[in-house]
């Protein structure tokens, strides 16, 4: 399998957890791995972006532009920044609800994402949800990234089995977070096989 992922979002969003849970799965089943993130303020809710190249096709760690079979977007503004990396035929897998950058807020910007994800819907082959009104249901919206992951999985397009991620999220999650991290990744791996279809 040759596979190229690209996760953006900002900072404590949980996209280097993501990032770190499909790469050790990818290495599970067997396959080469390469991966690099750029995480600069994110302290600051600045951006992350986390490269994951699967497959013996891979010489470097960083994915060229227009090659990205799969985005994993935590937020609106930045899969719109990062649009440029995915394929014609990959897929943007998007949270809809949208982090206020420091900037916005003081300008008094009324920046909400949607005028992000109406482009994504008109320019992508995409799945979008509203990730904080999804981990609502579980009590706390720290579970986005395993249930964007759970998405991901469920549409396919991630090319990894489903057991093996349950696998390495079992080993990489707190005990004290399992139950709630394993419910909202089964919630996103039905979402992602109803939108995926």
């Amino acid at each position: 399998m040759n596979k190229d992922i690209l996760i953006c979002g900002v900072g404590g969003q949980g996209t280097v957890l993501a990032s770190g849970i499909i790469a050790a799965s990818a290495l599970a089943e067997g396959h080469i791995v390469h991966s690099a993130e750029t995480i600069g303020m994110a302290q600051r809710g600045g951006p992350v972006t986390s490269h994951v190249r699967i497959g013996a096709d891979a010489y470097s760690p960083l994915i060229p532009f227009g090659k990205a079979d799969l985005i994993l977007g935590f937020e609106p503004s930045e899969v719109v920044r990062n649009i440029r990396y995915l394929s014609k035929d990959g897929l943007a897998i998007v949270n809809t609800a949208a982090v206020k950058p420091v900037t916005a807020s003081l300008s008094g910007s009324g920046y909400d994402g949607t005028e992000m994800t109406a482009y994504l819907s008109s320019h992508t082959r995409c799945i979008l949800t509203d990730g904080d009104k999804e981990c609502q249901k579980l009590g706390s919206a720290k579970f986005l990234n395993i249930l964007l992951l759970g998405i991901a999985a469920g549409s396919g397009d991630l090319g990894l089995q489903k057991d093996t991620l349950v696998s390495v999220i079992e080993k990489r999650v707190p005990a004290k977070f399992l139950e709630a991290n394993m419910q909202a990744f089964l919630n996103g791996f039905e979402i992602g096989k109803t939108k995926g279809e």
